[in-house]
């Protein structure tokens, strides 16, 4: 179980199981478990619940963690289950396995033959995928029960079924003896078929979910179901092995511990193993725990079993114990909670409720003090306030009414203050769904889901659905009360919220499917097993492909043929190959051997090696026996290693030791002995042995091992037995010390010393002597009795190191942190009480130590002891600390200066709330007995309901529960003169959506009313829908409806196009809802294909037709991409489901790609059509001359009947030139030519050709320029009014498009000419009427008379209007950094304004902007600052305007605060601020301990903008402490913690790669000197050696390993105190060399050549080369590996093998070599014959050619013939073949024509049909052995036809052989009257002959049934007669 850190000791844990054996009688049983635990646990088998002990059949081999049981000669009585018991000091672990011994199995007489029958198909079915008929159903049984899961299922070839359980197979499963598996066929369906799974005696650990699984060639199908196996209320168990209740034994050892904060979870995790599996209970204070709403109880992945607590509260501490037990045992594992409180906690907790569904629940819970702010949640779930979830305040009490419950509503809730302090509640939802659905639930891609639903009622149907959509029923399951859905191997399409509805009622749950990332690898290939030499085996394989991305291994196993199990031999971490010895194996057998791939992805399939091996474990002596010298009294030991696990006899003197008495004596009263056997190490210790057993003889025997050695006693001088090393004890005053030294000599004297002087016997220190044993004893230890302690004797001495200390001191009261406020000269004092009266205490102040003084004063009185401040300054105040021992008391003394009442707040409070909420206004006082006024808006507040005033110690309190708008205002708290301003400002509430608080998804079909619902927190709240972005309209499809503070959307009869995105927009708030409206299926049923190709000719008619399902289907057609329209020239019809598309008088151009498209479906019409010469569509006739202006754009544009056709363009009879005034351009069949500007120039004919031919179609365009107009270009307007003053010049301009002509000025219909005052000027397009000195007869309408336009301007003549100020400025109070906007208006509109800032001209600049828009003047001062405080004036003529701008400064506030920092003694440590605004030098301060810092050059503060950052560098201890940040409006503090400098590696551990043999040295350097560490290699602490030196010098530490090899690579580490180094030594191996090369060969064409060279080492890799280029295995190229020697063997050789051939290993290479291949010469020794056979019978064709090893090829009619459908071509030697008859069943024919003929797995290759008949005579064709090599073909032809006939011709190499086939008419078939003569032959038919026949069964008298010649035809009717 996992709990927590620092566990001591591990309990055993079985990382192997024994496995159940079964054997027969009289053979060899062994049942293997590997365990491991710390301590090394001790291991015992039993039986009946009884010991076993060794005896000759009995032995217990162990071999480090892995324990045997060994059984020889089984006999019946030794049947039964043998339990492997594990026991260490930290607990205990069982296994158990079944020995069965059978009897040997008689031979039991073959079943007769069965005549084959037709298969009956059912009706109406056909081929196709799997299809469930009728699926599992979920099941919840009690234990004990027999359980029967069925399903089936129908399909086409029919389907295999196979079972799984939690996703394994079920041979998979841990324990699956009783699980039984019954197939059968379909009752109710013909041709179906069934696989019902069996559980006999159900238990607990087999309840998971169930998967049936359905495969065929066409596809496959899945169903599953949930089990549910239940404790019965006690019922004693069935099996008498079980203990009869469910006891749980006391522990052994101390649990463990874990400590959780109260509101967390606590999580235990336990994994327990063993067989049968266990059954595991939770246990909390020795009661049993059921899973509840805050209890769970479940397994995770791998395996283990998890309880998990959750929001802990005090009331969960405890015990609580996982047992496990099987019939073979029980185990525990325990841990101790302890739930840590917080210091502040609720007044009054919450407490559990149950409501009604559709009722309210109301939860309370009070908090210590009213200003803490709360929060609710729902589990993880924050709820925030709405019409749902109703929260209220009042004082301390804090209340959460649920209104409208529903199931969901059914949980855990909580309510947290600041700290996450929480309390907890269940509340319970009482309706017609009793167990509701978890909120959420994730499951990987693959794995199955299994959903649980309990209901109140029985036999009640429910709904299950996902995102609206209904589940199919086939996942659906119920019984009694239980309602399950389980949908086995979820994919992201099974994503969604699921839901099970029941009436009104229903619970929902958010399935979520993660994707799995990573795959196993996959298996070696290419695996092979060599049998070289004697009791070895090579087994060979290569890679996975493609390999692993990750690091990975092979696992290689092995099984004895007979047995079930497999076992694990070993792993290899490079492919290549293995050979295992006959050491390998525990016995004598035949073995196979499998291998997987495993990484840390998972493990692969399993790889089977071909065959299997016989091997032989043989024992060698690896380590002898030694003779032994001891001294007189010593044990002496004796032991010798094996190298195989086997039984051997003890010899002493010539005298055998009993075998089956592991202890005894050799005769009365004399020498004692002891027999053990490890594994491979067999130990004799002779006990207490004396000095005239001197000389006697020790001897060993076992087959094929004797050893012998010789014990020598000497006397023993005395030494100390114990202690071997110094011992240091600690003991606290009055304990009793006891020292011990053991001696080897009994009553051998010894003297005691303390500090070198000998010890004098008194009262307090007595001195025993014991036998060997001598004491010195303490019975009551003092302080003074500490020191080093010598017990001596002889030379030598044994030391111990005695610290005595007084009894830790704890701190008895305060026990929590003291706040101590007081004021100026007031007396303070700070008291500390301990549990002892002698205690030391000391007091610091702020990190250092306090000295008394007159202004501290330090006093003691017993266990109280007090700091005392007499008069107290602010100075005196801090962070003050009592330390006794190792606990501390915290003191935070504030001091307040008397001139100051108001504590808080210091500076102005603005609160901002909206309407209803409660709003506190708290004022803090220095003393609790001042008297303050509330005050608003100058008036005194009075007291009421909606009103309230609070007083609690130094706190008042202004409480306004209900807050409305009106109470906006200004709040003073004063006292004295003194006050505290409070601004408070009152708001309406936002809008807020309630519900829904996510996206809502909705599909819904069409024509089906969809409803959008919103529900707001304000009825009053208006709202806007918008969909896909644009605001909906209320209409007749789309209906608006409010009600209350719901919302709604209604679509009343849903269409496809109304899908989409709604959003409703409620301003603060926004719903989301996703809109999906689905049409059934539209489809073309006709035409079948989907693409067709059709050919029309040019000018004729053209009709495309398709037929559509549903008939009201739509369809759009689509030429070359683009969707069509009905015209004159392309008709669309729709009649019923025919869709037609109908080109009346198609043309060339109509050609192309036509695609007919529904909704769902296409099909393409690719129509090609003649072409017709190109002609001029648009325009029909030549055009009209074109009139342009001058600049104006000119197009020119025709139409063509064919797009692709080619034109030009000539102008005047010259060809036209695309350039920048001019383009050319074709759209499709569209011509343009386009003159972007116009000129005179452009002015002709232009014509379109379209060819280069003469008499191709043309074109003409006439394009006439017309010459330039003159017009007005400014003014714009038509008439404009222009005013001056007397006496002023008066001008009038006009703007014309270009230098024209002059034009003529009128004043009042004259006509004006250029004279005296008036003139009349001209430059360019400009044009100037000057009148100087106007006067008031000038005024009137002047008219601007050019050739094509004109102009009229109205003047009038008169003074300026006065100016003056309309509107005055108004003064501005702003705030630092704001904007200030001040605005005047003046008279007349266009008078200039002057604006003054503190009596200087302001301009516009980056901080001043002036606007001015009609009469209004406005000017913008940006960004204020305080220095722009002053009078702003603005002055329009003779008039002004003032008003006052004051800014005012902003209050400089923390925006990120301090937080507290723990670091490590030497770090840089950074504190940091960041403030609202930028604030100026100095307006920061920095703190430490209440006082500004001191000088110090490791402390800087630093300012970037609005960050402040204080940095002290390699801080010290003193530097801990509270420190603080403060501006004149806001404080913030935070506390440093500084803890002792940790021990690290200052140059770590570097990897050291060597060669074998070689020697390895690791160094590091600590940070610290004077550090003792240990150095491990693999795990396993290394001590000084000859192979192993270690030494430190000051910080570094240095470690030597020499004489290296292969098995010293792993990891090195060197750990001291916390601290963890770890480097990783790599061993490489000696280079390997050849030690023997190939030779040349020389073989003949088809023959096999093989190329040998032999290694150095076995496991090397060798690489062979052809002509320079690498080899790689192939079917016909193999490399193997057998030991040191290394084959390239190349089948079937041919010329092209013909080369130089090469090994390499390394840098090491062999050869080149020279292979040459021979020509193989071929003759045909047997013709081909001529065969006439008739129409649908078969026929035989043989050739025997010279050469066994050449390939042929057969031609029918000149056409090469390939095996499949009736050919069939085979290869034979000397034997007979066997035909299969046209009659036999297809599958049954193939069969038996491709089995090989010498194979050894099939009924068929054992069998041959007789040889066949000489046509001359009666006599048989026997294979003859002398005769040369050759190789028979044969054709076979069935199911003949008339034009089969022809020359049938084989080639083999440059031989070749032909023959006629003759094909007749078939004939009728005969049959008797009355029955039917047809019969279908079975196998059975044949007689089958052996291979090697013995000459008296080969010649019967008259030929074989069936008989088929070389040559001959085989009519189905013949051989119908001749069988019959």
């Amino acid at each position: 179980m996992k709990a927590g850190s620092g566990d001591q000791g591990s309990p055993p844990c079985f990382l192997r199981f024994p496995r159940p054996v079964r054997v027969v009688s009289g053979a060899e049983a062994e049942l293997k478990c590997v365990v491991l635990g710390e301590p090394p646990p001790t291991v015992a088998w039993e039986k009946g619940g009884q010991q076993l002990v060794a005896s000759e059949r009995l032995s217990f081999p162990e071999d480090g963690a892995e324990h045997s049981l060994l059984l020889s000669c089984a006999l019946p009585t030794d049947a039964g289950v043998y339990v492997c018991r594990a026991r260490n000091a930290a607990g205990e672990a069982y296994a158990a396995a079944a020995i069965t011994v059978l009897e040997p199995p008689a031979p039991e007489p073959e079943p007769e033959p069965q005549p084959a029958a037709h298969p009956l198909r059912p009706p109406g079915s056909g081929e196709g995928a799997p299809v469930f008929l009728t699926g599992p159903q979920s099941q919840w049984v009690l234990r004990g029960v027999e359980v029967v899961l069925t399903c089936q299922v129908g399909g086409l070839p029919q389907p295999t079924l196979y079972w799984e359980k939690d996703g394994m197979a079920l041979d998979e499963v841990w324990d699956s003896s009783h699980f039984a598996l019954e197939p059968g066929r379909a009752a109710s369906v013909p041709g179906g078929t069934s696989l019902a799974l069996r559980i006999l005696a159900a238990r607990l650990p087999d309840s998971g979910v169930y998967v049936c699984h359905a495969r065929n060639a066409h596809g496959h199908a899945q169903a599953g179901a949930l089990l549910q196996v239940q404790q019965p209320p006690e019922s004693p168990p069935e099996d008498p092995d079980e203990p009869t209740t469910p006891v749980v034994e006391p522990l052994k050892c101390a649990p463990k511990t874990f400590w959780v904060n109260e509101g967390k979870h606590a999580k235990f995790r336990c994994y327990v193993m063993g067989k049968p599996e266990p059954e595991i209970e939770w246990h909390w204070e020795g009661r049993p725990l059921a899973p509840d709403r805050r209890r769970l109880m479940y397994r995770d992945r791998d395996g283990g079993f998890v309880l998990k607590v959750l929001y802990c509260q005090a009331k969960d501490r405890g015990l609580y114990v996982c047992a496990a037990r099987n019939s073979a045992g029980q185990t525990l594992s325990a841990v101790q909670l302890h739930v840590k409180e917080p210091r502040l906690r609720f007044t009054r907790p919450l407490q559990d409720v149950e409501g009604r569904e559709h009722g309210i629940a109301v939860l309370e819970c009070k908090v210590p003090n009213s200003r803490i702010p709360t929060a609710w949640f729902r589990e993880d779930q924050r709820l925030l306030p709405c019409r749902k979830y109703e929260q209220i305040e009042e004082g301390t009490v804090r209340r959460l009414i649920i209104h409208r419950l529903k199931a969901d509503d059914d949980g855990v809730y909580l309510c947290e203050m600041r700290g996450r302090v929480r309390t907890v509640a269940n509340v319970t939802v009482k309706g017609p769904i009793l167990k509701r659905l978890p909120r959420k639930l994730d499951v990987l891609e693959g794995e199955n889901a299994a959903l649980l639903v309990e209901t109140r009622e029985t036999g009640v149907k429910g709904c299950w659905s996902r995102d609206g959509e209904e589940l199919p029923a086939t996942c659906q399951s119920s019984c009694g009360h239980m309602h399950a859905l389980v949908l086995p191997g979820v994919t992201r399409e099974d994503a969604g919220e699921v839901t099970f509805s029941l009436g009104n009622s229903r619970t929902t749950t958010l399935l979520r499917v993660k994707c799995v990332k990573h795959s196993p690898p996959g298996p070696p290939v290419l695996v092979e097993m060599f049998k070289g030499q004697k009791n070895t085996v090579l087994l060979t394989w290569k890679p996975p492909e493609p390999p692993p991305e990750t690091s990975f291994i092979y696992r290689l196993e092995r099984q004895e043929v007979g047995s079930e199990d497999w076992i694990q031999c070993f792993s290899i971490e490079k492919a290549g190959a293995v050979e295992v010895p006959g050491d390998c194996v525990p016995a004598e057998g035949d073995y196979r051997f499998r291998i997987c791939t495993v990484s840390e992805h998972g493990r692969s399939p399993h790889v089977v090696f071909h065959g299997s091996a016989h091997l032989v474990p043989t024992a060698r002596l690896v380590s002898g026996l030694e003779d032994v010298q001891v001294y007189d009294g010593e044990d002496a030991v004796f032991s010798l290693d094996l190298s195989t696990i086997i039984q051997g006899t003890w010899f002493l003197n010539g005298e055998e030791l009993k075998s089956n008495e592991p202890e005894g004596r050799v005769e009365p009263g004399a020498l004692q002995y002891r027999m053990e056997q490890k594994g491979l190490q067999h130990r004799l210790i002779l006990q207490a042995v004396k000095h005239q057993d001197s000389g006697a003889l020790v001897g060993f025997s076992c087959p094929g091992v004797q050893d012998s050695a010789a014990l020598t006693i000497q006397e023993s001088p005395v030494h100390i037995l114990s202690p071997q090393d110094k011992v240091s004890l600690n003991f606290t005053t009055s304990d009793r010390v006891v020292l011990t030294c053991e001696l080897s000599r009994v009553d051998f004297p010894a003297t005691w010393y303390k500090d070198g002087q000998k010890v004098e016997e008194s009262e307090s220190l007595v001195v025993k002597m014991d036998g060997r044993k001598h004491r010195l004893i303490l019975p009551e230890a003092e302080v003074q009795d500490s020191g080093e302690f010598e017990c001596r004797t002889e030379g030598v001495s044994a030391f111990f190191s005695v610290t005595v200390q007084d009894p830790p001191v704890h701190i008895v009261d305060p026990q929590e942190h003291v706040f101590v406020h007081a004021i100026t000269s007031e007396c303070v004092m700070l008291t500390c009480e301990v549990d002892r009266e002698d205690a030391p205490v000391q007091w610091y102040k702020d990190g250092q130590e306090v000295e008394e003084s007159d202004f501290m004063v330090l006093e003691n009185e017993g266990a109280h002891h007090r700091l005392v401040l007499p008069a107290a300054q602010p100075p005196d105040g801090g962070e003050f600390q009592c330390v006794a021992g190792d606990e501390r008391a915290h003191f935070t003394v504030t001091i307040t200066d008397v001139s100051s009442w108001i504590v808080y707040p210091s500076g102005k409070v603005y609160v901002a709330a909206v309407r209803l909420e409660r709003v506190v206004l708290t004022c803090e006082l220095c003393r609790p007995w001042a008297e303050v006024r509330w005050t608003k808006d100058g008036e005194e507040v009075v007291e009421s309901p909606a009103l309230l005033l609070q007083k609690e110690d130094t706190i008042r309190r202004l409480v306004l529960p209900s807050i409305q708008l009106e109470d906006s205002g200004e709040y003073l708290c004063e006292i004295d003169d003194e006050s505290a301003s409070f601004t408070v400002t009152v708001t309406e509430p936002p809008v807020r959506i309630i519900y829904p608080r996510d996206e809502v998804t909705l599909i819904a079909v069409s024509l089906e009313c969809v409803v959008l619902m919103c529900e707001l927190s304000r009825e009053d709240a208006p709202v806007r829908w918008y969909k896909d972005g644009l605001e909906v309209e209320e209409s007749e499809a789309l209906v608006l409806e409010s009600n209350g503070s719901c919302r709604r959307l209604v679509l009343p009869a849903a269409q496809p196009e109304d899908g989409g995105e709604f959003v409703c927009d409620a301003g603060d708030d926004s719903a989301f809802f996703t809109v999906t409206v689905t049409a059934p299926p539209e489809r073309i049923v006709h035409p079948v294909a989907r693409a067709l190709d059709l050919q029309f000719g040019a000018l004729g008619p053209v009709e495309l037709q398709c037929e559509v399902s549903p008939a009201g289907s739509q369809v759009r057609w689509y030429k070359d991409g683009l969707e069509v329209e009905a015209s004159d020239t392309l008709q669309l019809g729709a009649e019923g489901p025919a869709r037609t598309l109908i080109l009346p008088h198609a043309q060339p151009e109509d050609a192309g790609e036509y695609v007919c498209e529904t909704r769902d479906e296409a099909v393409t019409f690719n129509v090609s059509l003649a072409e017709l010469p190109v002609q001029f569509l648009v325009p029909e006739a030549a055009p009209s001359p074109i009139c342009v202006a001058p600049g104006e754009l000119v197009v020119l544009s025709c139409e063509l009947s064919r797009a692709s056709a080619p034109v030009f363009w000539s102008h005047n009879g010259s060809p036209v030139q695309q350039d920048e005034g001019l383009e050319l351009q074709a759209e499709g069949p569209r011509r343009i030519l386009c003159i972007r500007a116009a000129d005179p120039a452009h002015a002709g004919v232009y014509t379109c050709h379209s060819g280069a031919v003469s008499g191709a179609p043309s074109l003409s365009f006439s394009v006439q320029v017309a010459e330039a107009l003159v017009r007005v270009v400014a003014p714009e307007a038509a008439q404009t009014r222009v005013r001056s003053t007397p006496g002023g010049d008066l001008e009038l301009v006009v703007h014309l498009s270009g230098p024209g002509g002059p034009v003529r000025w009128y004043k009042d219909g004259e006509r004006l000419a250029s004279q005296g005052r008036v003139q009349l000027e001209q430059a360019g397009a400009r044009q100037v009427l000057r009148v100087r000195g106007a006067r008031s007869r000038d005024a009137g309408e002047y008219l601007c008379d050019a050739p094509q336009d004109s102009r009229i301007f109205i003047v009038s003549v008169e003074e300026p209007p006065l100016v003056k100020l309309v509107s005055e400025l108004t003064p501005l109070t702003v705030h630092e950094g704001d904007d200030a906007t001040f605005r005047c208006e003046v008279s007349p509109p266009d008078a200039e304004v002057t604006w003054l800032h503190s009596g200087a001209v302001v301009t516009p600049g980056p901080q001043i902007e002036m606007v001015q828009n009609g009469s209004s003047r406005t000017l913008i001062i940006r960004s204020c600052q305080l220095k722009d405080t002053g009078i702003v004036t603005a002055r329009a003529g003779a008039t002004a305007t003032n008003a006052r701008l004051h800014v005012r400064e902003t209050e400089l506030l923390f925006l990120r605060r301090l937080q507290d920092v723990r670091v490590e003694e030497g770090q840089d440590v950074y504190l940091e601020v960041e403030t609202g605004r930028v604030g100026a030098a100095g307006a920061i301060r920095w703190m430490r301990g209440g006082e500004p810092l001191p000088l110090d050059s490791r402390l800087t503060t630093v300012q970037d903008g609005h960050v402040h950052r204080l940095s002290i560098h390699g801080v010290l201890l003193a530097d801990q402490g509270t420190y603080g940040c403060e501006s004149h409006h806001d404080r913030t503090l935070a506390r440093l913690s500084v803890r002792p400098r940790q021990l690290r590696a200052l140059r770590p551990l570097e990897d050291v790669t060597v060669s074998e043999g070689g020697s390895a040295t690791f160094q590091l350097e600590l940070s610290q000197e004077g550090v003792t560490g240990e150095w491990a290699q693999g795990g396993v602490q290394l001590h000084p050696g000859p192979k192993c030196h270690i030494h430190s010098e000051g910080r570094t530490h240095c470690l030597v390993l020499s004489s290296l090899d292969l098995a010293d690579s792993g990891c090195v580490s060197f750990t001291a105190d916390t601290l963890r180094c770890a480097a990783r030594l790599s061993v490489r191996e000696v280079p390997v060399t050849i030690v023997q090369g190939p030779q040349d060969q020389e073989v003949t064409e088809g023959d096999t050549a093989t190329f040998e060279c032999e290694l150095s080492q076995a496991l090397a890799d060798i690489t062979w080369e052809k002509d320079g280029c690498a080899l790689a295995p192939s079917p016909r190229l193999r490399l193997q590996a057998l030991g040191t020697r290394r084959f390239l063997q190349l089948r079937r050789c041919s010329s092209s093998d013909t080369g130089t051939y090469s090994c390499a290993v390394g840098t090491t290479r062999a050869g080149p070599v020279r292979l040459t291949v021979r020509e193989r010469m071929v003759s045909v020794l047997r013709e081909l014959r001529t065969v006439s056979a008739r129409e649908g019978d078969g026929a035989t064709f043989e050739c025997t050619v010279s050469e066994t090893e050449t390939t042929g090829r057969w031609e029918l009619g000149g056409r090469p013939l390939r095996p499949g459908g009736r050919v069939r071509i085979r290869q034979e030697g000397l034997a007979a073949f066997l035909h299969s008859d046209p009659l036999l069943p297809d599958k049954l024919r193939l069969q038996l024509e491709q089995a090989p003929p010498h194979s050894s797995n099939s009924q068929v290759s054992r069998t041959f049909p007789p040889p066949p008949l000489n046509p001359r005579s009666s006599s048989l064709l026997l294979p003859n052995s002398a005769h040369q090599p050759r190789k028979k073909h044969i054709l076979v032809l069935s199911e003949l036809r008339a034009e089969d006939a022809g020359e049938v011709r084989f080639q083999a190499g440059p031989a070749q052989s032909s023959a006629m086939l003759e094909v007749e008419g078939k004939l009728l078939w005969w049959g008797r009257q009355g029955r039917s003569s047809s019969r279908v032959l079975g196998l059975k038919d044949w007689l089958p002959v052996s291979e090697t026949l013995p000459p008296s069964s080969l010649l019967p008298s008259r030929g074989f049934p069936g008989q088929v010649t070389e040559g001959s035809a085989f009519p189905q009717e013949e051989m119908e007669r001749k069988r019959l």
